[in-house]
């Protein structure tokens, strides 16, 4: 029986059927169809002609998952806990440090889930109890995952009585120690339970029994499956996926083992992600335009109007030579800019090799044509900061939306389907 693998989106509801070994047998999408996106999972397996397929889904749509992070000290476990949050496909919307005083601020951001983190293992408890109190007295309606201080859980739980709370392990359980597997499938299982039932998007259970992870979590396991498959096949250096949609490029690295070699505050798992939400094709256009001048990447101000209209007129698809032309440069900025952001958070280090191969998503490289994708191969190989980073990295791109597929195969057991479809990118 093949696999059909699911990507629902606020926008485009993917759809990939993959055999059992995984060969990728087929590919279609559709508008996304609130308030019943099972419509649009309908037209995508009748275009696939797979009803009996097994179906794995994910699911961005209706916003994602918004995510606020109250930790203790903003360096430390507040910092460890924006990076699980992310790591766990989440769009961070808040994020407070010490003592919390202003609740109303953290309502106004409307998220979905509250991490709520603080101390190390045996550590200090007053900062995690004094916000599980606020949290707990301003009956706050959210899901709380509470991942802080172990020695201070069942106070904490007590402060919270009321609220939906998922206990878990500390993300932070002793000073340079990260460790946000535990905290991430809580997340995930917040999600799936109290989350994504809630977003108007189907009107009986079904959709829901049928997503299992938020799409980013889906596809950061793809990339980190990906490094295992390079690793297995004995070629050098990590994983770098680039992902630039219309609003907000996402980053994704991954190696094979982690760096031992490194020593900082909050050390960082083997498998990381990035999100810039002011880059992006359309709605974010002038964001990579002003960042763009700020980095010192372009000389003057004159892909600013066109980067206007394109968040003025975010359905706009070139038409013209030149319309191409601004919009594979916009591509190759958002890319250059959203990348050196990633390093930056992870030190300029991706293992001591650097990348061993760079994934180009998005549909702005997908519809590319061969000389747009070489100008922006050259673009971003010969950038001062990423060059030394990229010295070794072959560059493919994802033109089926295989990586998300990819995590939900691997999540659900499917390890060597998962292999095959992802070494087939890596031979596109």
């Amino acid at each position: 029986m093949p696999f059909l693998c699911l990507d629902v989106g606020s926008t485009w509801t993917k759809g990939a059927l993959v055999a059992p070994d995984g060969e990728l047998l087929g590919t279609a999408q559709h508008r996304t169809t609130p308030p019943e996106v099972l419509t649009g999972i309908a037209a995508v397996t009748s275009a696939l002609g797979s009803p009996d397929a097994e179906v794995l889904a994910c699911s961005s749509a209706g916003g994602g998952l918004r995510l606020a992070v109250v930790g203790q000290e903003r360096l430390v476990s507040a910092e460890a806990g924006y990076r699980v949050a992310l790591s766990a496909g989440a769009k961070v919307v808040h994020v407070s440090s010490g003592e919390l005083t202003n609740v109303r601020a953290l309502r106004a951001d409307r998220p979905d889930v509250v991490l709520l983190v603080g101390g190390t293992d045996g550590g200090d408890q007053r900062v995690l109890l004094h916000n599980a109190r606020r949290l707990g007295a301003n009956r706050l309606r959210v899901p709380i995952v509470l991942a802080g201080n172990i020695d201070a859980r069942a106070e904490a739980l007590e402060a919270l009585a009321g609220c939906t709370v998922v206990p878990t392990d500390n993300v932070l359980p002793d000073v340079g120690e990260l460790a946000p597997g535990p905290a991430r499938r809580a997340i995930r299982e917040v999600f799936l339970q109290h989350v994504i039932g809630g977003k108007g998007l189907s009107k009986g259970p079904r959709f829901r029994s049928l997503v299992r992870t938020v799409t980013p979590d889906a596809v950061l396991v793809g990339v980190s499956r990906l490094a295992g498959v390079l690793a297995d096949d004995d070629e050098a250096g990590a994983v770098l996926v680039v992902d630039v949609g219309g609003a907000t490029t996402d980053v994704y690295s991954a190696v094979s083992t982690m760096d031992k070699e490194r020593a900082t505050t909050v050390a960082l798992p083997a498998d990381r992600r990035t999100v810039e939400g002011d880059i992006g094709m359309r709605w974010s256009a002038p964001g990579i335009v002003a960042e763009a001048r700020t980095e010192q990447l372009i000389p003057d101000d004159t892909l600013r109007a066109p980067a206007e209209a394109r968040a003025a007129d975010v359905d706009f698809i070139p038409t013209t030579p030149e319309e191409s032309a601004v919009d594979t440069q916009l591509a190759a900025l958002a890319a250059i800019l959203a990348v050196r952001r990633h390093l930056r958070l992870i030190d300029g280090r991706l293992g001591p090799r650097g990348a061993g191969l760079l994934v180009l998503s998005g549909g702005v490289f997908r519809h590319a044509s061969a000389e747009a994708l070489h100008e922006i191969h050259a673009a971003l190989t010969s950038d001062p900061v990423l060059r030394p980073v990229l010295r070794q990295a072959r560059i493919v791109v994802d033109t089926d939306y295989v990586l998300a597929p990819a995590g939900l195969l691997t999540e659900a057991g499917h390890h060597p389907a998962a292999n095959r479809l992802l070494r087939n990118l890596t031979q596109a």
